[in-house]
Formats: structure tokens, C-alpha cells, sequence
């Protein structure tokens, strides 16, 4: 090729991309890699279990009508100390699943553990519901059944005793469990707090009894 075609060429190319001509879209970068997920698509930690509670359909009354739609009362937890609940409201269930873990996996609670166990009995009160929750020894298992069973299971204990003393809305004793879970103290948290050590804290708690 000779150099006056050449040169016809470049100016070629030149009077094109000053007219605005077509450019080449740029090669997408093959070796960029995606960044690791944290979270799954429903937006909630892929280390966290969940658990149906209840699935209610509620109705809304209109000028045309009856409009339809399922409220959903999940508990997610970790199994190692965190737990928490969430309701969800939408047109079909599966939604109202996905809203409900997302606000529970928003709004977790770290509950005191000792030796598979809660440190020390407990009753948690909400509305009509009332929970007593007592510690077990190991092999007892969870003497517990409902909602009350999912949110300790979750939770990460392995022993425990629990009664429901009055109502049997799964709201109710879902709210009363996580206020007893709430209340619950371990003996070093109970000993930073009073400027003590905690083996004289656990001297006098068997004496007492």
C-alpha cells in the first residue's frame, strides 16, 4: 500500500469522528470478577435459619369490595445466640415470607447462653401473652412447643423448661418470649455491672438456694 493512500486513510478516519461518527463500543472487561454476595437474594444473611410461625390472610374493605392479602409472623436466628422475629404483610405469601425475614434479620437480639442453657428463670409478658422459662440441666431437651420452640431453637438452647402461663396467640407469646429473652443477664454481665467477681456471685446463688 502506497503512503497516499495511507495518509487517505487517517483523514478518513479523522473527518469521522469529528462528524460524530460511529465508535467502537469498548470490550467489556472479562477479567473483573463479581464481588462476593452477603447477603442472598431476599435479602437476608445466608447463615441464618428462619422458621414459619403463622400465615394469616386479612381482608380490607373497600368501596368495590373484599381486597385480599396474607400477613406473616417469621423467626430467624443463627443458633449460636442471635435471634429475632418480623412480620410481613403482601398480596401472596411467598412476598410476605420475604418481607417478614428481612425485618427479622434487621432487628436481631443477642441472648445470654451458659452451658447450652439460660442463666437463670424468667417471665416475659406481652398483651395476653405470658412465658415462664426456667434453666435445664443437660439431656432435658426443649420442653417447649409453638412459637415458643422455633425462637429457642434459633437461638442456639439446647436445655430449657418453659410454660405458657396464659393466651395462645402465636403473637402474643412470640413478643412475651423475646421480652424474657431480653431480661435475661449472664453472671459476668450481672458482675461488670455491680464492680464484682463473678465467683462471688455464683457462691451466693447457691446459698440462696
Amino acid at each position: 500500500m502506497s503512503e497516499e493512500t495511507q495518509n487517505d486513510n487517517v483523514e478518513n478516519t479523522e473527518t469521522d469522528s469529528k462528524k460524530g461518527g460511529k465508535k467502537r463500543a469498548p470490550r467489556p472487561n472479562q477479567d473483573k470478577k463479581p464481588a462476593k454476595a452477603q447477603a442472598s437474594a431476599d435479602g437476608m444473611a445466608v447463615d441464618l435459619e428462619e422458621r414459619v410461625v403463622a400465615v394469616n390472610r386479612v381482608a380490607k374493605v373497600v368501596k368495590g369490595g373484599r381486597r385480599f392479602s396474607f400477613a406473616a409472623l417469621i423467626v430467624v436466628g443463627d443458633k449460636n445466640g442471635k435471634v429475632g422475629y418480623g412480620l410481613g404483610k403482601a398480596k401472596e405469601v411467598p412476598d410476605a415470607i420475604r418481607k417478614a425475614g428481612q425485618k427479622a434479620s434487621k432487628r436481631m437480639i443477642k441472648v445470654s447462653i451458659e452451658n447450652g442453657t439460660i442463666p437463670h428463670e424468667i417471665l416475659g409478658e406481652f398483651g395476653a401473652g405470658k412465658v415462664l422459662l426456667k434453666p435445664a440441666g443437660d439431656g432435658t431437651g426443649i420442653k417447649a412447643a409453638g412459637a415458643c420452640r422455633s425462637i429457642l431453637e434459633l437461638a442456639g438452647v439446647k436445655n430449657v423448661l418453659t410454660k405458657s402461663l396464659r393466651g395462645s396467640n402465636p403473637h402474643n407469646i412470640v413478643k412475651a418470649t423475646f421480652q424474657a429473652l431480653k431480661g435475661l443477664r449472664s453472671v459476668e454481665e450481672i458482675a461488670t455491672a455491680r464492680g464484682t467477681e463473678t465467683k462471688g456471685l455464683r457462691l451466693k446463688a447457691k446459698a440462696t438456694k
